[in-house]
């Protein structure tokens, strides 16, 4: 039976929580060249000390966040299946004890297949997780090395079936295309391997890094900036990324956002939070959260460095790095980028006037859109059409 569904949200009429919980466990076995997120390799993870950290964050900004009801929390990373099933608890009874949750509020833990077993996800389904997204990225030996992942193929497939093991009846796997060497027949075969497996869910990202943006942290930005590795040209990632969709809708699954494919009434809840507008509080190094207060709403960023962060909290601070409100403007752009990447599309003349924007010098474009085939109107909401998804980032940068 599919997980209860969460409130509807009326631009887009997808089930999303409208309020939840992100917390950021940065440590890791070790660091994925291509990974631009807040993560550290140590000798002997703190997890102790982090759990307390997270506990003491949240004493801090639980004031004013009164009157909101958590529908799901995510525990992203790093790799948070490193931390112990025990400690995740305390943080998620802690959590409860200070915001209501929803009944059956979604609850998931992202797991590396290197630290992964049954008798450790069970130890999370104990603690309260009821969702368990694995980062395989491939089925390919040639394709993990190329990602310096350290898991085999084997461990992957070891991993899932350690998750239905474990009792969890809800399980995501995470996958990554456009790898430089790898082949379309290669992404057809890790898609059709995933599906085969019964999944209930699966993401496929394209490989994306952006030589000036990246190249001074993330190694395989460097090394393309030098040009010593490539990436598969555009046409070529598109037909991976159809292939990948053709494989998961034979198995049921269909693709309800340009990253993501879900059984009926499987998608993720909390990540469709973020392409909904839903607010989410972040708690841990590196998390950014967004929030509203009143008319006025703002996102912020917490120290990226694990060691800031804990002595910031330890001492008694809110561990922000940065904090920067949002106009009217910006949160159009947002609302509209974001609804165009879901299936269901945005209802335009909805979220034109929820931020005061004019309708009619974009309908010209919409029509343009029409006719080419890259958008169609289903009742009141503008959908992107296979072809339109391909290219949603130019498509909102004209109807900006």
């Amino acid at each position: 039976m599919p997980p209860p569904s969460a409130p509807i949200d009326p631009l887009t009429g997808m089930s999303a929580a409208r309020f939840g919980i992100y917390v950021h466990f940065p440590y890791c076995l070790s660091k994925c060249p291509y990974c631009d997120f807040a993560s550290t390799v140590v000798k002997r993870i703190p997890e102790e000390r982090y759990a307390d950290a997270i506990k003491s964050e949240l004493a801090l900004r639980a004031p004013g966040l009164e009157g909101r009801e958590v529908h799901s929390v995510f525990l992203g990373g790093g790799t948070p299946s490193l931390w112990a099933p025990r400690l995740v608890g305390e943080v998620l009874a802690a959590l409860r004890s200070r915001l209501p949750f929803a009944k059956d509020a979604e609850v998931t833990l992202e797991a590396n297949p290197g630290a992964s077993d049954a008798a450790r996800f069970s130890g999370f389904r104990e603690a309260g997780v009821n969702r368990l997204s694995i980062g395989v990225q491939s089925f390919q030996g040639v394709t993990l090395k190329a990602l310096g992942r350290e898991h085999s193929p084997e461990m992957a497939e070891r991993a899932f079936r350690a998750a239905r093991a474990a009792g969890f009846d809800n399980v995501s796997m995470d996958f990554i295309y456009g790898v430089h060497g790898q082949t379309l027949a290669q992404v057809q075969a890790d898609a059709e391997r995933a599906a085969a497996l019964g999944s209930e869910h699966l993401s496929a990202y394209a490989l994306t890094l952006e030589k000036e943006a990246l190249a001074e942290e993330v190694p395989l930005a460097k090394q393309l900036a030098r040009g010593e590795v490539t990436l598969p040209e555009d046409e070529r990632v598109v037909e991976m990324q159809r292939a990948v969709s053709e494989a998961y809708a034979k198995q049921g699954l269909l693709r309800y956002e340009i990253s993501n494919y879900a059984k009926p009434g499987y998608h993720s809840r909390h990540n469709t939070l973020y392409w909904t507008g839903g607010e989410y509080l972040a708690l841990g190094s590196g998390a950014t959260g967004y929030l509203r207060v009143g008319a006025e709403a703002y996102r912020y960023a917490n120290h990226r460095s694990a060691e800031k962060y804990l002595e910031a909290v330890e001492a008694g601070q809110v561990p922000e790095a940065s904090r920067e409100p949002l106009t009217a403007r910006e949160l159009f752009e947002e609302r509209l980028a974001m609804g165009l990447r879901l299936s269901s599309g945005v209802d335009l003349n909805a979220v034109l006037r929820e931020f005061g924007e004019a309708l009619e010098p974009r309908v010209p474009k919409v029509e343009r859109l029409i006719r080419s085939g890259l958008a169609r109107y289903e009742g009141a909401r503008l959908v992107l059409t296979e072809a339109g998804a391909d290219v949603h980032s130019a498509i909102c940068a004209e109807l900006m």
